[in-house]
């Protein structure tokens, strides 16, 4: 199934293939027909053609190619600046497109464009006309934006590019080389600090290394220092020991103290009891003695 060709998205490619074929007058009605098209608003591929560039050359054709590139890199102020009789006849159509490509040149240094200006620029004698001509470049997709009443400008958000003029080139050739050189000292030294970060890693990678390479020596020389045939102990794991150990000590310390006292408190204890004892069975002792005396002297008297 073949593929579906649709309309041309160019609208001058039209006039570009015709002028391939079209000379002398042919070729001069051709640009005519090209500055009054609907939605041609470029003119640069046409001006590159080879037949359009001979009507320079003839002196009854030579205006209409100053027309064609004063509709692609002039403005209408240019316009009404030409010598009476230079240039051929300029519909009213042509006259609007051109104020419209006039705004688009003024929307390429100016966000905001007042009323003011654009009324001087283009030739306009009220607001309501200039309010017109940009509604029309909207609509005709060049240019997009907001019109303020209430502060009297256009804020522009998109316009077209227009043709580049031959002249310029070298502008343009500059600024891209200004940015090619640009980029390329940020690439180097983007390159130089990957460099750098990699010569740090590469390093702190050795120092791991190194670091780990003496602790495994460090380690082995202990646990031949432990010993023949000995179990290395590990220095935290005898450390922990140690403290484990100074723990039990302490707690055993205090369990001999706590236990002494109590001993001593028992032994104190007993030794009242026995005083005590003792006096009792003194006590008695001369209780049982008295009765037995009192018992002799009674039988001896009897």
């Amino acid at each position: 199934m073949g593929e579906k060709t649709g309309p041309s998205l160019n609208p001058l490619e039209q006039f570009v293939i015709l002028s391939k074929t079209a000379k002398g007058l042919a070729a001069v009605e051709l640009v005519k027909q090209a500055l009054a098209a609907q939605g041609v608003f470029v003119f640069g591929e046409l001006l590159d053609m080879q037949n359009i560039k001979d009507l320079e050359s003839n002196e009854s054709s030579a205006p209409y190619f100053q027309l064609l590139k004063l509709f692609a890199y002039g403005t209408y102020q240019d316009l009404i600046a030409q010598p009476a009789g230079s240039l051929p006849e300029v519909t009213p159509v042509m006259i609007r497109k051109l104020r419209m490509l006039s705004v688009v040149t003024l929307a390429e240094t100016e966000k905001l464009i007042p009323y003011a200006t654009l009324q001087e620029k283009l030739g306009l004698e009220s607001i309501r006309e200039v309010e017109d001509l940009i509604i029309e470049g909207i609509s005709c997709g060049i240019m997009t934006g907001k019109l303020d009443q209430k502060n009297s400008y256009f804020e522009v958000d998109f316009v077209i590019g227009r043709d580049i003029q031959p002249s310029d080139y070298a502008g343009i050739i500059g600024v891209l080389s200004g940015w090619c050189e640009s980029c390329d000292s940020m690439l180097t030294s983007v390159e130089s600090q990957i460099d750098k970060l990699n010569e740090d890693k590469a390093a702190k990678t050795a120092h791991r290394i190194e670091l780990e390479n003496t602790i495994s020596n460090l380690k082995a020389n202990l646990k031949n220092m432990s010993g023949a045939g000995g179990e290395w102990e590990d220095p935290d794991s005898r450390m922990e020991s140690d403290r484990s150990d100074r723990k039990d000590k302490r707690g055993g310390k205090m369990k001999g103290r706590v236990t002494g006292s109590s001993t001593t408190a028992a032994g104190s204890g007993a030794s009242g009891s026995g005083g005590a004892s003792g006096s009792t069975s003194g006590g008695t002792s001369a209780a049982n003695s008295s009765k037995a005396g009192g018992g002799g002297g009674f039988w001896s008297s009897k």
